[in-house]
């Protein structure tokens, strides 16, 4: 009994390893699952779809009247025909300018002929801008609203819903949005900078 009792040499001792070969494999395929499994948020940016580019040719001329000029300067402030205005504004000038059917000197002659022209400086905060767009496309949109009623609808959404594929669209068809998004001017170029 002695010879079981007794104390065993520490270096007869074995020490007890885990296998990692699999562990390499195990990682990579862990890896490879999240990658896959993640959704990545993207910035879209603002959905527009830009017309073809004029092949040879310099674009339509566009009367001075049907063009609605919007600036917005590198201090926030709107200018709509160069006349100090706030992004309040723009939606019920951009409704005149389009449904005024030639009444007035200073709007379009008609709604499929009026252009609405967004210009920035280069130092304009891209949220302004956007803000900007987003009330001249918010005044397309209640007009196109308004159009849809008369016909009977709801609104435009329900309007276009009704549509069968292929179907034009009349409304658009009649009210175009007609958005020119002007190039930015430097600092000291056209309206106030100040």
């Amino acid at each position: 009994m002695a010879g079981l009792l007794d104390k065993r040499d520490d270096d007869d001792r074995v020490d007890g390893e885990i296998d990692t070969a699999g562990m390499a494999d195990i990682s990579f395929l862990l890896l490879i699952f999240f990658l896959i499994t993640t959704t990545f948020e993207t910035d879209t940016g603002i959905g527009m779809t830009l017309p073809p580019p004029l092949q040879g040719q310099p674009p339509p001329p566009v009367k001075d009247r049907n063009m609605l000029k919007i600036l917005v300067n590198a201090q926030s402030q709107v200018l709509i025909e160069e006349k100090a205005s706030s992004f309040s504004q723009i939606r019920r000038e951009v409704k005149r300018h389009v449904l005024n059917q030639g009444e007035s000197g200073e709007y379009s002659v008609s709604p499929d002929d009026a252009l609405v022209s967004i210009k920035t400086k280069r130092a304009t905060p891209y949220s302004d801008y956007v803000e900007a767009l987003d009330e001249v496309k918010a005044a397309y949109r209640e007009i196109h609203d308004q159009r849809a009623n008369q016909m009977g609808y709801e609104n435009y959404q329900a309007y276009k819903n009704q549509l069968e594929e292929g179907a034009t669209d009349a409304i658009r068809e009649k009210i175009p949005l007609n958005i020119s998004i002007a190039e930015p001017s430097g600092a000291g170029e056209g309206g106030s900078s100040s």
